[in-house]
């Protein structure tokens, strides 16, 4: 629980500093914060707890995740922006948490990888559609004028589309390059639950 609740405390911290780089052309600064690269350590947090304690202490520790999520960003954001936070969180490691059970007996490495990307994906859906598509105006207002803007697609391609649509798929790339590189200390904290003797379910 206190792992999942410094993982939420330092994305949200990290939220508000973006990525002063480019790669390929691209600005990184339009697209991304430091917050993108520190969330994905929630799902290792959410995949140990589910291997070694199994699904009910997992859901237990998401929702100490869900409501710190919810409670930081009604302070630090608009409501809109909470409600997307909020739900984006518990959805995504709900449904993280019961692909992780599904494939729990594969090998070592196909329930942390399939769960994170599934969780990673419907995260991403969530948080941006929820936050900036003008769809969810009529029912949550308060709409991003500069966020629905259209725009070069990772500002460098010629297709143009809402700006959010872009930070949506910087996002994403990051969450999904982090939950790879989050597989070695994942198979390394598993080796020392063996070696510690810390009881662990199948």
């Amino acid at each position: 629980m206190l792992a999942m609740a410094a993982v939420v405390v330092a994305s949200n911290v990290l939220v508000q500093y973006p990525v002063h780089a480019t790669l390929a052309g691209i600005n990184l600064a339009d697209l991304l914060t430091w917050g993108a690269f520190t969330y994905p350590a929630a799902f290792l947090v959410t995949d140990l707890t589910n291997r070694r304690f199994g699904p009910a202490a997992a859901r237990k520790v998401v929702m100490i995740g869900f409501a710190l999520a919810v409670g930081i960003s009604i302070f630090a954001a608009t409501p809109r922006i909470a409600i997307a936070s909020g739900s984006a969180f518990l959805m995504a490691h709900l449904l993280d948490i019961a692909v992780f059970d599904r494939l729990r007996r594969f090998a070592w490495w196909t329930a942390p990888a399939v769960s994170s990307v599934c969780g990673s994906l419907l995260d991403t859906l969530l948080f941006f559609g929820i936050a900036f598509s003008a769809l969810a105006t009529p029912l949550l207002g308060h709409h991003d004028d500069f966020a629905a803007e259209a725009a070069p697609l990772l500002g460098v391609f010629a297709l143009e589309v809402p700006r959010w649509v872009s930070w949506a798929l910087g996002d994403l790339s990051v969450k999904l390059l982090v939950a790879a590189a989050l597989l070695l200390p994942y198979r390394l904290l598993l080796a020392w639950f063996a070696l510690t003797g810390s009881p662990s379910r199948a």
